[in-house]
């Protein structure tokens, strides 16, 4: 790099190079490197684009360069993901929270107000396969008084997620194991108002086609939902009778066309007065909220 260049000229050759790369929006992905590598926000960024590039930070943003070039997820690079207004730590053993989550905490905490009063009642909630922890932290968040469960199979993923609940003060009490596996054990007796997961449902012959960011870096534990992507729901249903007392929501995230098969197993699972959808910014029916 020549001493006289500013952050602007880097920023347009990191994004360059970026692009041949094959990475996509490689301009937003180029300013997402130097906020980081810089610590600074935008409106800074952009007062100091004719300022000239720290010198002493040269190497490190050819390395942050090289590694997003070889595909790896932002999020990952920087350790942080916002969801629902709030930064979460991520790291490689969690799922990047996407923006189409956001609906289903949004969704949860209306259904939990209108037909459970949960602005005012301490409703029990279980996240199942929390992973980041973004949706229990959330609901926490919103509704303090709920007690708020969150479990997942990953010893490492329910690490990020405590250091999340920790950061944002989020009262939360964590389960490792799969599914609601550790909620049926001989003498269980808690139960829950509502469950809200969002499990892995990529089919399984999907997983080499997906975008390298995911298919290469993400866990696949959190991605992998079988042969057709129900499995883990098929598992839920059935485990949902088994469970000390019926919950009175369960909502789910889902993949593209999974919907109606994943209400259909619902309905086998137990009687609802509503199963509702919720579409994602794509127009997809990405939510299943069963009510009863």
């Amino acid at each position: 790099m020549d001493n006289r260049e500013t952050i602007g000229d880097a920023w347009r050759a990191g994004a360059a190079r970026l692009r041949e790369a094959g990475v996509d929006e490689a301009e937003g992905n180029a300013e997402l490197l130097l906020l980081h590598l810089l610590e600074c926000d935008k409106a800074r960024l952009l007062m100091d684009m004719r300022e000239p590039f720290p010198p002493e930070r040269r190497e490190a943003w050819e390395r942050l360069l090289a590694r997003k070039a070889a595909g790896e997820p932002v999020q990952y690079m920087t350790g942080g993901q916002h969801f629902y207004g709030r930064l979460f730590d991520v790291s490689p053993a969690v799922l990047i929270p996407r923006p189409e989550t956001e609906l289903l905490a949004e969704a949860v905490l209306a259904a939990a107000d209108e037909r459970l009063d949960g602005r005012e009642r301490p409703l029990r909630v279980l996240d199942v396969g929390t992973g980041s922890g973004a949706l229990a932290v959330t609901l926490a968040a919103e509704r303090p008084r709920w007690r708020v469960t969150a479990s997942d199979l990953s010893p490492e993923a329910l690490a990020v997620a405590r250091a999340n609940a920790a950061r944002h003060g989020a009262a939360i009490a964590f389960a490792q194991g799969d599914l609601l596996e550790p909620f049926l054990a001989p003498g269980a007796v808690q139960a829950f108002d509502v469950i809200v997961s969002n499990p892995p449902y990529i089919p399984s012959a999907d997983m080499p086609g997906l975008q390298r960011e995911v298919r290469d870096y993400e866990p696949h534990l959190a991605l992998d939902g079988g042969p057709d992507g129900l499995a883990p729901y098929r598992r839920m249903a059935a485990q949902l009778g088994r469970l000390p007392a019926m919950p009175t929501i369960v909502a789910w995230e889902v993949g593209i066309h999974q919907a109606e098969v994943a209400a259909q197993l619902l309905r086998e699972a137990a009687a609802w007065r509503e199963i509702r959808f919720v579409r994602d910014y794509a127009g997809i029916d990405r939510h299943v909220l069963a009510i009863r």
